[in-house]
């Protein structure tokens, strides 16, 4: 009896000790992983601080040494700059066209996409599965291959060169992914909320603005977050379609280096403005792109 109440609390004390793995795992989990996530999150801003200490530089002082030379004489900062760059009205249309092309594009794309998606999802038409097939193929279509083809179309309706042009493009690219990912986002809202709001008198506008946008609101802001980005940061379509009065700011920045070389008194605080811009708004709504991201992971 002695013996086989020993051997069970030796199997106890076996099952109580833990494995090298699971220390390890346990430590690597602690403060050593916050550690090491500081550190690549520091390395990630490391070009962005870099780019913004070579703004506030002479290019007298950019030539001369690195930006981190900044640290070691502060005197160097100045803001002439961002003075140059206001002067700069290429620089500062380009700005202007910027927003001009994003700010509609991301709009459009957002509300035409999330009323396919709606109908898409819980409205019966003809061909409805058919037809949202054909959307999900347009995703595998290049952008590349639908160039030349749309810039001659551009062309003979007169909106080539222009802002318009651009935006059109932009939302006809655009809306494949907003409409495949916002109908498998409305498509996870249950039944028996929409027919209860159905019996209460909703119509189907009523519906989608009242019940289907506001629990949609986390998908709908991640897509509006990817469609910003994606259309702010874009130089291949805005180099084809936009001439010299509606170029944004990647081509008139692409430009510069093309004309002047080193012009870094301009080059550094307008790439610095084109950086900036997309990650306050990526910081401003980040936790509506993580819940939209997250959207259907768990149920």
């Amino acid at each position: 009896m002695v013996q086989r109440a020993q051997t069970q609390a030796g199997g106890a004390a076996v099952k109580g000790e833990k494995s090298l793995g699971s220390r390890l795992a346990e430590a690597v989990s602690g403060g050593v992983l916050r550690v090491f996530l500081v550190v690549v999150g520091l390395f990630w801003l490391v070009p962005t601080i870099g780019l913004l200490l070579s703004s506030l530089r002479s290019p007298e002082d950019i030539a001369a040494s690195g930006w981190w030379k900044v640290f070691t004489e502060p005197s160097q900062i100045t803001f002439d700059s961002y003075r140059k760059l206001l002067e700069n009205e290429d620089i500062t249309s380009s700005l202007l066209n910027t927003v001009w092309i994003t700010v509609p594009a991301t709009l459009l794309v957002v509300i035409i996409g999330s009323l396919a998606g709606y109908a898409f999802a819980w409205m019966e038409f003809p061909g409805r599965d058919w037809w949202f097939l054909g959307v999900v193929g347009l995703l595998v279509v290049p952008v590349q291959v639908a160039l030349i083809p749309i810039a001659e179309l551009f062309g003979k309706i007169g909106v080539f060169g222009s802002v318009l042009g651009v935006v059109l493009f932009h939302v006809g690219f655009g809306l494949p992914f907003a409409v495949f990912l916002l109908r498998n986002f409305f498509a996870e809202i249950p039944r028996e909320l929409l027919e209860a709001a159905r019996l209460d008198g909703a119509g189907e506008l009523r519906l989608f603005f009242r019940v289907v946008m506001p629990l949609g609101a986390p998908a709908i802001a991640a897509l509006g977050i990817f469609q910003f980005l994606w259309v702010w940061n874009d130089l291949l379509v805005a180099l084809i379609f936009s001439d010299s009065g509606s170029q944004p700011i990647t081509v008139a920045l692409q430009t510069q280096v093309r004309q002047f070389g080193n012009n870094i008194d301009v080059l550094a605080p307008g790439a610095f403005i084109s950086m900036v811009v997309p990650l306050a708004v990526f910081f401003a709504f980040q936790r509506q792109f993580v819940s939209g991201v997250m959207a259907g992971a768990v149920k």
